[in-house]
């Protein structure tokens, strides 16, 4: 194996690792955002501690985890395919990704969006779907969806049979093909291409503030800040986009709660029904979320467990 192919596989080994652990650490508060993002103007949950607390309450401890799974078996190729890919175009477009060129690093960070949705968005329809199926069973939202609202059979089953990742894919596949697995595509592109755009420049120049020449590298406390910092700002700023994507994705509906038809139906009936305030739902959950995983994800990437993993094996 050549040196480069070695280079390759160490970062998507230090992504699948960044993945899996961020994951771990922060996926209850992901659940508490999409439940959020998914409430039609009701106070079912006044924020997100409330939210926890009711759902390990109605749901015990584990229920915080639901659709976990999903996102631990798909999160190591989604995250191993976002930061290698955006190394890769860092490489290709600005010499070896050295050189500080913003025009080269937004392009290279759309380049990592575009490839990252090809596992991103199925992942999302699936753990959406096992996340939003608490918020419905509350007491307070327990009146069954009417039955246009049900997703070909998707949530059929009787209401004490908790859905399954593999029963909803299957069922998906099975009245709507691939394409029911890409719901909310056009969505998905639309949030992580610019997260991709405003992250990845982000997190490069504020981690060269801390550039140690002696070392070659900035400090791990500088890489772990820098990665939580640019992880923020990028997922606050596309919030708007991740609340629309979430409502496109979430197929069970409660009672009185609305369909949309594409990303403009629901930014116009988010508008007008709950106002502009409702397009930052989950924002802070959002941002508690993703500063963290990409922490998590610099902290991989600089210790090198990837190359350490690779040369164990030599």
């Amino acid at each position: 194996m050549s040196k480069q192919d070695l280079s390759v596989t160490a970062k998507l080994i230090n992504g699948g690792v960044a993945g899996l652990v961020g994951v771990t650490c922060v996926f209850p508060i992901d659940l508490a955002k999409t439940r959020l993002q998914n409430q039609h103007g009701k106070d079912i949950y006044k924020g997100m501690i409330d939210c926890l607390m009711k759902t390990v309450r109605v749901e015990g401890f584990l229920g915080m985890y639901r659709g976990a799974a999903v996102n631990l078996t798909l999160v190591t190729p989604e995250k191993a395919i976002k930061l290698a890919a955006n190394d890769f175009f860092r490489q290709l477009l600005m010499e070896d990704g050295m050189q500080r060129d913003l025009k080269m690093e937004m392009l290279a960070g759309c380049g990592a969006g575009m490839c990252q949705v090809v596992v991103t968005c199925p992942m999302e329809m699936l753990k959406i779907q096992l996340q939003d199926a608490g918020r419905l069973a509350h007491p307070q939202t327990s009146a069954p969806a009417p039955a246009s609202c049900r997703p070909h059979g998707v949530g059929s089953a009787p209401a004490h049979k908790r859905p399954s990742a593999t029963l909803i894919a299957w069922e998906l596949l099975r009245t709507q093909g691939l394409a029911g697995l890409y719901k909310g595509l056009g969505a998905t592109l639309l949030r992580d291409i610019p997260f991709s755009i405003v992250y990845f420049p982000l997190f490069a120049n504020l981690n060269n503030l801390g550039f140690d020449e002696l070392a070659g590298k900035a400090s791990f406390a500088h890489s772990f800040m820098s990665g939580c910092a640019a992880g923020s700002i990028a997922a606050v700023t596309v919030t708007p986009l991740d609340v629309l994507k979430t409502r496109i994705q979430t197929l069970k509906k409660g009672l009185g709660e609305d369909s949309y038809t594409g990303i403009r139906d629901c930014a116009r009936k988010l508008w007008i029904q709950e106002g502009p305030s409702a397009f930052m739902k989950g924002a802070g959950c959002r941002a508690l979320v993703i500063a963290p995983l990409f922490g998590i994800a610099q902290g991989v990437y600089f210790l090198g467990i990837g190359e350490r993993i690779l040369q164990s094996f030599e």
